[in-house]
């Protein structure tokens, strides 16, 4: 396992190789310098933790799963009054990795060749590349889609907003100006 410097903002390779039947433990933690590069990445005003706890274990024959929890920390600007609004992040990590052309990791079709994707069904296995699996970014990636879209002060509300009512947005038709004029013949 190594902690190479990459072009993401935070990064935690595991090497495929290390991983058995038996899962291994891992923690990963987001230093002062990735939080930075975090924060920067998910346009927020800080990242101020960023953690997890995985396990890895095989799946299948070539397969990894990659199962635990992150935890982290952030502080995002309200969406009404631009002040800062701090969260909390906790997320279920539940994923499965297969080597890059693996056939587990292709749609199946019918015999028609329609591809079947079951929206309610398990999602595909995440591909990897070479033979390691960049546990950090998995964490990155997870705990973005945890955060607040809309972040909002508690107890803040829209000012000053009115809504239109359907009168409002009734406008003359851009044919009414044909009524008036008479075709000559």
């Amino acid at each position: 396992m190594s902690k190479p410097t990459t072009d993401a903002p935070f990064s935690y390779r595991v090497k495929v190789g290390h991983v058995s039947h038996n899962p291994i433990e891992v923690h990963v933690e987001a230093d002062a310098r990735e939080l930075k590069a975090l924060a920067s990445f998910w346009q927020t005003l800080s990242v101020d933790a960023l953690s997890a706890d995985v396990k890895l274990r095989r799946w299948k024959k070539d397969g990894v799963k990659v199962f635990g929890e992150l935890r982290g920390r952030v502080t995002q600007a309200c969406v009404v009054t631009l002040e800062p609004v701090e969260s909390e992040i906790f997320e279920e990590i539940d994923q499965i990795f297969v080597p890059e052309g693996s056939a587990l990791a292709r749609i199946p079709a019918n015999d028609e060749g329609e591809l079947i994707v079951d929206p309610d069904g398990p999602d595909l296995p995440e591909t990897f590349v070479g033979d390691t699996i960049d546990v950090g970014m998995l964490v990155a990636e997870l705990a973005a889609m945890g955060l607040d879209p809309y972040p909002r002060k508690s107890g803040v509300e829209f000012s000053g907003h009115v809504e239109s009512t359907a009168a409002d947005d009734k406008r003359p038709s851009p044919f009414a100006a044909l009524k008036s004029m008479k075709l000559d013949k």
